[in-house]
């Protein structure tokens, strides 16, 4: 018989009591240092005597160890359990030529703190409209904001904490199958950084809000550079520990940062559904975004050229989370009925959307104008660009809907004019 599995995700903001919260605190850093074990004992194991551990056997041990270590025993079992086959996962997907993981990591303090429980451990009820209650293993009933419907069974729950406070998850099944194909009309998206997302079927951009206000801003360099300022202090004065003042610095910003965190993902939620919902063929850019934000290196002996800028773009570049964007995608055209098709990026924003011309003298300096040295057609260069995207990703998906590109009366999406001179 299959597993029921999850489907989807549900998170909530939890509000713990002042037991509870100092109870979920110190779980999430015995979660960690059980990673951290586990993996060193698999590493040593291998390297040691080629032996491959699983979590079913350190599991067994986990029970042993549990009885002698308080500070381990004090864990739920399931949470402990838990840690254990997610470092399984870890290691299938490293193996797993088609999946980008690398080798697992040991967690750092730093690390956001997360407990995970399996869907049968935990159980909820709902109090009223807004409020309901979950009862977690050697917790209690932990109190949580019911902003929407769970709307299905349970599979798994995580507690995890960020700049904000605390927050529940779960892992649910509904059971929802994939919409049939939705008829609707086909794009092209330009991802970029002066324009969020140029869609080839509009004639604006959309541009993200700034994640910080100007004030927020500021008080993020302040913070950030006092945090400089308390480090080097602790480093000369007190051995290199922590004072609680510099833990409540760190706490600030990292509020501020989930703020800005927050807001970005609020706003890339609302553009790639917006996105799936409203089309039947979306084409974007195969985007390495890794190799995208490189910084330009240098030292004082020889240093690189536009470091800071470099830095800058990278920073714009990572803010508008390319990468992100297409994850999102992937999954919502799967719900919503339409198809997601990545094309090529090379020579996108050089390629005239009305004849079909690639030459990097119809956009000069990389401006914002488009405008085309053959045909003379002129247009926003990331809008010229999106229906250049559409038209790839028409020729790769076969799409037989009339393209933007045939609306502008220029040639058609196979033709290349250059390569009839």
């Amino acid at each position: 018989m299959t597993a029921v599995k999850a489907d989807a995700g549900r998170k909530y903001r939890a509000y713990p009591t002042e037991l509870q919260d100092a109870v979920l605190t110190g779980w999430g850093h015995t979660v960690r240092a059980l990673w951290n074990l586990a993996l060193e004992q698999r590493v040593y194991l291998w390297v040691q005597r080629r032996y491959t551990l699983r979590s079913v056997e350190q599991c067994k041990q986990l029970t042993a160890a549990r009885a002698e270590l308080d500070w381990l025993g004090d864990l739920p079992a399931q949470a402990g359990q838990q840690v254990l086959r997610s470092l399984d996962l870890a290691y299938e997907n490293f193996w797993n030529p088609d999946h980008p993981a690398r080798f697992p990591a040991r967690k750092k303090r730093g690390n956001r703190l997360s407990i995970s429980f399996p869907g049968q451990a935990v159980e909820v009820r709902k109090l009223n409209r807004h409020w309901a209650d979950v009862r977690l293993p050697k917790l209690g009933w932990l109190r949580l904001r019911l902003s929407r419907a769970i709307g299905g069974t349970i599979r798994n729950a995580t507690a995890s904490r960020d700049g904000n406070g605390w927050h529940i998850s779960f892992g649910v099944h509904t059971g929802r199958k994939p919409d049939m194909p939705n008829g609707k009309p086909a794009c092209g998206v330009d991802f970029g950084v002066a324009a969020s997302a140029f869609v080839s079927t509009e004639a604006t951009p959309r541009l993200m809000p700034q994640s910080l206000t100007v004030n927020e801003g500021k008080r993020l360099k302040a913070l950030e550079q006092r945090k400089a300022r308390q480090i080097d202090y602790a480093k000369k004065r007190q051995g290199g520990k922590y004072s609680r003042r510099l833990r409540t610095t760190i706490a600030q910003i990292a509020k501020l940062t989930t703020r800005r965190a927050n807001r970005r993902r609020d706003f890339t939620h609302k553009l790639t559904t917006g996105l799936a919902k409203s089309h039947g063929l979306i084409g974007i850019e195969d985007l390495r975004v890794k190799n995208m934000t490189k910084s330009a290196k240098g030292s004082d002996e020889a240093p690189g050229r536009n470091v800071r800028a470099k830095a800058g773009l990278n920073r714009s570049i990572l803010d508008n989370t390319p990468g992100e964007r297409r994850r999102q995608l992937e999954y919502k055209t799967r719900m919503y009925g339409s198809v997601l098709v990545v094309v090529p990026p090379f020579h996108t924003s050089q390629t005239c959307a009305a004849c079909g011309r690639i030459d990097p003298e119809s956009r000069k300096g990389c401006g914002r104008l488009f405008a085309c040295i053959r045909c003379g057609y002129e247009d926003d260069a990331d809008h010229n660009a999106s229906v250049e995207i559409e038209a790839r990703a028409r020729r790769t998906g076969g799409s037989d809907i009339n393209s933007t590109r045939s609306a502008l009366g220029g040639a058609s999406p196979g033709h290349r004019p250059e390569a009839d001179a």
